[in-house]
């Protein structure tokens, strides 16, 4: 069954007559059309018997091509895509009773906009809807998120061999990002995060202009989009040699983050299988130094559903993916993280990255 056809089933078992999504990997997720729209409107909109699709008149031909759809909508710049929606429904839109929208990604202007187009209906509430469609991933998304990961363990491999000393933490990023870019990678998955010595304890820092300096460690972020879907991972290096405070703490942290992995399996609460890293993280005593959650989902967006966070009930089933990527981070001394992605089988979690989680202590290069 087609991803449209399990919506479209939902719907009539539901009683919901239509649902609106414009967030632009939810519209390429369900059409194949992927844009970049900025503030315009690009949207699917889903029947119970038919699919159409809503794009500035710009991107028209591009849609007519990619999208898998039953019509195509399309509007000028001057033109409310909302009134001409209005138009070409005003035969049947007193029969829609019930819309459902992504109230997580729907901005409030066009929830207005909709109304007045749908002004007899009921809005919901359908972002567990699409979350729960596109959380289990299916076998060709797995495959392409494979290459993904082998793409991002390259990437790793490049930003590590390009350190020496002096280099900047921009530098070393710009080198990632333009070698990665020749072996068929669209964009990386966010910006990508480089960050030495003491500026590693910043879960989410911005590299800058500092120099590399013999015996720092090294903390890599990052990830690349391939064929629309993303990977995400991270290792924490050392430029030279590690001592043994720092060793300490890299191996709970490894530790950590393999326990967490070795628990995971259909079946099991994601909150647990948190829980199984941040228990072993706060018995060796740095309990308030990892400030996060163990992870998120990742697919065709980098973070997506579901949270691997305290409490969450979410039972894990097969073919789900998820990070894993508990870290330590003693302010202005030290960081260290550890990430690799999976996905879900019946016998366990494998990772789409490959790196080694041994720690690796690079030479020192003038």
């Amino acid at each position: 069954m087609t991803l449209i056809k399990k919506l479209q089933q939902t719907m009539h078992d539901e009683n919901i007559d239509m649902l609106y999504f414009d967030e632009p990997l939810t519209v390429a997720y369900l059409t194949g059309f992927e844009s970049e729209p900025h503030e315009r409107v690009v949207a699917v909109l889903v029947f119970k018997d038919k699919v159409w699709m809503i794009v500035p008149e710009l991107e028209r031909q591009a849609a007519k091509t990619a999208a898998v759809c039953d019509f195509i909508l399309s509007y000028r710049d001057e033109v409310s895509p909302c009134s001409l929606l209005k138009d070409a429904l005003k035969d049947e839109s007193d029969t829609i009773k019930t819309v459902g929208v992504d109230e997580h990604s729907l901005v409030v202007s066009r929830y207005h906009a909709l109304e007045d187009v749908f002004s007899n209906a009921a809005f919901i509430n359908a972002t567990a809807l699409i979350q729960h469609l596109r959380v289990i991933k299916q076998p060709h998304e797995i495959n392409i998120m494979k290459e993904a990961g082998r793409l991002a363990d390259k990437a790793l491999e490049i930003g590590m061999s390009s350190l020496k000393n002096g280099i900047t933490e921009a530098e070393v990023v710009a080198l990632i990002e333009y070698e990665i870019k020749k072996h068929g990678v669209e964009k990386m998955s966010f910006p990508t995060m480089v960050l030495f010595g003491d500026r590693a304890a910043s879960p989410h820092g911005n590299p800058g202009s500092r120099k590399l300096q013999p015996n720092e460690w090294v903390l890599f972020d990052l990830g690349v989009v391939y064929h629309g879907y993303t990977s995400d991972m991270t290792r924490t290096v050392v430029y030279g040699k590690a001592d043994k405070k720092t060793q300490e703490i890299y191996k709970v942290v490894k530790d950590a983050q393999e326990n967490a992995q070795a628990f995971v399996k259909p079946g099991v609460q994601a909150g647990d299988i948190d829980r199984t890293a941040r228990q072993h993280i706060e018995k060796a005593g740095y309990g308030e130094y990892f400030s996060h959650r163990l992870g998120h989902g990742l697919g065709k967006s980098v973070h997506e559903y579901p949270n691997i966070a305290p409490d969450v009930a979410l039972k894990i089933a097969e073919n789900m993916c998820f990070s894993i990527e508990p870290g330590i981070y003693i302010e202005e001394y030290y960081g260290v993280r550890i990430e690799d992605c999976v996905y879900v089988t019946e016998s366990g979690a494998i990772p789409f990255t490959r790196t080694t989680k041994e720690l690796i202590e690079l030479p020192i290069t003038e």
